[in-house]
């Protein structure tokens, strides 16, 4: 189809078995995400890149637990641990991804001070990606995404998408989720009320 793109979100070795932040289940979805990789001519891949000490690991903060809620400028943040930190190999993609067909990657929460789990904009809700401009350019209109974690970077990165006005969908097989105090089945139905598909097959 050629106004849909895929949107592979954070398929890194530290989200992934083994990893600084393991979400559970995904090495299990890399099979459906290459497949889905396969069957698509526009795909982009989504990448955490943060610099050392970034602002949203609990390690920056003295007696700070992982997990735990700390007040930021722009609100809550999760604190999590340190994870997908710019140049080491957890940053990487995990190896049995199929990167050669992505034409474009997003780097996000480089900024020291700002987290970010969407692909679109920053965790201060602000600072943009240039995803939403890079895609409408092309003539995307529709929007498949897949990756990890469903609950934080796929779920936030979907809702931004249907509010810059691209129809989305979420192959909800080809995610894995952190589930942290409920957070998958809240996610969930915030998508639902957005108007995104979910278990779609693509």
């Amino acid at each position: 189809m050629p106004n849909e793109a895929l949107i592979v979100i954070d398929v890194q070795n530290d989200f992934c078995e083994g990893g600084a932040l393991a979400v559970p289940g995904a090495n299990n979805v890399l099979p459906l995400v290459n497949r889905l990789i396969a069957r698509h001519d526009h795909v982009v891949l989504t990448q955490d890149w943060h610099p050392a000490s970034h602002a949203s690991f609990a390690a920056t903060w003295p007696e700070a637990e992982p997990f735990s809620t700390r007040a930021f400028p722009y609100g809550p943040q999760t604190l999590w641990p340190e994870h997908c930190v710019q140049g080491t190999p957890g940053a990487a993609f995990h190896p049995d991804l199929l990167t050669d067909k992505a034409q474009a990657v997003i780097r996000k929460g480089y900024h020291p001070g700002i987290d970010s789990y969407s692909a679109f904009r920053e965790n201060d809700r602000m600072t943009r990606t240039g995803l939403d401009g890079y895609l409408k350019a092309r003539g995307i209109t529709r929007l498949v995404l897949c990756g990890l974690a469903l609950d934080y970077c796929v779920a936030w990165s979907a809702i931004d998408a249907r509010q810059a006005g691209f129809e989305v969908a979420v192959v909800q097989e080809a995610t894995a989720a952190i589930d942290l105090e409920g957070s998958k089945k809240r996610m969930l139905t915030e998508m639902r009320q957005a108007g995104i598909r979910l278990n779609a097959t693509a």
